[in-house]
């Protein structure tokens, strides 16, 4: 099936049975450099800087504005910039190639432009103004990265613990061996009062404490971002006022380890995830993607190191198709997060038909989903299919920023058979449309316990005791 975009044609050979109109951001990728190449293409290099100096750079190649393509260029820059914020995250972007380029994606990233949205989460994260800066590819910053190592400290008696949008995951941990573990319920996006959140987050800690002759530490992951134990950015507290949230939510963190008198470390879910799946693995770089509520990510690297990125990748683009499914949040068009969460999965079955009471919140949705593929029900088997075509796309396309090797896919949407089968179509998509892909990394999900308490565990090991090394 051919399909058309900015002037450019891709012909997938796999078409999610749901979503046939998904158009990959991998094979558009594919495409246009292939046809850039034959036509006269010219380097292309940007760097994302961010808060700490540190800076990311990406190279590739592209079409000058005067040569032809020009719709498919302007596309193919714009959402490159957009993958490479969210995955690598920075307030200062450089944009070194032929001119027009930069001046283009200043013009889509400003107060005014299409990108709005990206424009002030980046300066809010960064605390810097938004910047774009155009220039020769030659004159582009260099790469200037920084890593760090995360947890993998199992001494003592420790609780890990991992927030969702429908459930607080908790963990007991006594040197090593895990002798508790509980999912509770819970509804915070909507919960506006910041004690709702304290006085739920301690209960989990405490009840998983409670299995312990005592607590030495305390670890957790959340969706957002978190520099320094603090929430900067975070869809749980969606509900909370900003005056109540800078007062209450961005210490509340440091309020807990000031009562509980011990070390204390939160961070982003998806660095846990990687963590989790180095951890069990034992084996460099991975990728931990965590399809729950939202898309969670993280990345370890060849020293087992955290990177110091954003990993957002719920917000980077995978389908380009023309009037694609839109985030709510950003506004924009083929992200991640409607393919491969929650409510990825609820937008796709119910297109299909599926129907929910309308008083079902997304986690009972995916329970009824669940229960329907577990009875054989054909409509739930395709919903999985046609996550799993997007997800062998994606991880195509996630090569181009990411040196991978193994990919670690868990969360709440993986669970029982249709984690299985989204796993057996995406590793379906990279043998079929990408070979050399298929043999160099290596997509898994972790055992049944693991996908639903994995990352809990994992936090745990977040925060290093007085005088361990």
């Amino acid at each position: 099936m051919t399909k058309s975009v900015a002037g450019l044609e891709v012909r997938p050979a796999f078409i999610p049975p749901l979503d046939p109109d998904f158009l990959p951001a991998s094979l558009f990728h594919r495409e246009y450099r292939t046809r850039a190449r034959s036509l006269g293409a010219k380097p292309l290099r940007i760097a994302l800087e961010r808060a700490d100096g540190s800076i990311s750079t990406h190279e590739t190649i592209v079409l000058p504005l005067d040569k032809g393509l020009r719709e498919a260029t302007l596309l193919y820059v714009e959402r490159i910039v957009k993958s490479l914020l969210w995955q690598r995250g920075g307030w200062k972007v450089t944009v070194g190639g032929p001119k027009g380029l930069g001046e283009h994606i200043r013009a889509v990233y400003s107060p005014a432009g299409a990108r709005k949205f990206d424009f002030e989460f980046m300066g809010g994260v960064y605390e810097h103004p938004f910047t774009v800066v155009e220039c020769r590819a030659e004159e582009c910053p260099g790469t200037k990265e920084t890593s760090v190592p995360l947890g993998r400290h199992l001494d003592g008696c420790r609780v890990g613990f991992d927030l969702g949008a429908s459930d607080r995951k908790a963990s007991a941990v006594k040197d090593g061996e895990v002798v508790f573990s509980e999912e509770v319920v819970w509804d915070p996006r909507p919960a506006t009062d910041p004690q709702y959140h304290y006085d739920g987050i301690m209960d989990s800690i405490r009840r998983a404490a409670a299995h312990l002759p005592r607590l030495d530490a305390v670890g957790g992951s959340a969706a957002g971002v978190y520099i320094n134990n603090r929430p900067r950015v975070a869809s749980l507290y969606r509900g909370v006022p900003k005056t109540e949230f800078d007062a209450r939510i961005a210490p509340m963190f440091e309020r807990m380890r000031e009562e509980l008198g011990v070390p204390f470390e939160v961070v982003n879910d998806g660095e846990v995830t990687a963590l989790a799946g180095s951890m069990s693995l034992g084996e460099n770089p991975v990728l931990g993607l965590a399809y729950g509520s939202s898309l969670a990510a993280g990345y370890v690297n060849h020293e087992g190191n955290i990177t110091g990125w954003l990993n957002e990748l719920a917000f980077v683009p995978v389908d380009y198709r023309a009037n694609g499914p839109v985030d709510e949040w950003s506004g924009d068009a083929g992200c991640g997060v409607q393919f491969f969460s929650q409510q990825g999965s609820n937008r796709i079955a119910s297109s299909a038909g599926m129907v929910f009471d309308a008083a079902m919140g997304l986690p009972e949705r995916l329970v009824v989903l669940q229960e329907k593929m577990k009875a054989g029900d054909e409509v739930a088997a395709k919903v999985y299919e046609s996550i799993g075509v997007c997800v062998g796309y994606a991880l195509a396309h996630y090569d181009e920023f990411y040196e991978m090797r193994h990919v670690l896919v868990l969360g709440r949407v993986t669970t029982g058979r249709g984690g299985d089968i989204i796993l057996e179509k995406a590793k379906e998509v990279l043998q079929g449309e990408f070979p050399g892909l298929a043999e160099r990394i290596l997509p898994a999900l972790p055992d049944e316990k693991s996908r639903r308490v994995g990352q809990s565990i994992a936090a745990a090991s977040l925060p290093a005791l007085e005088g361990s090394k």
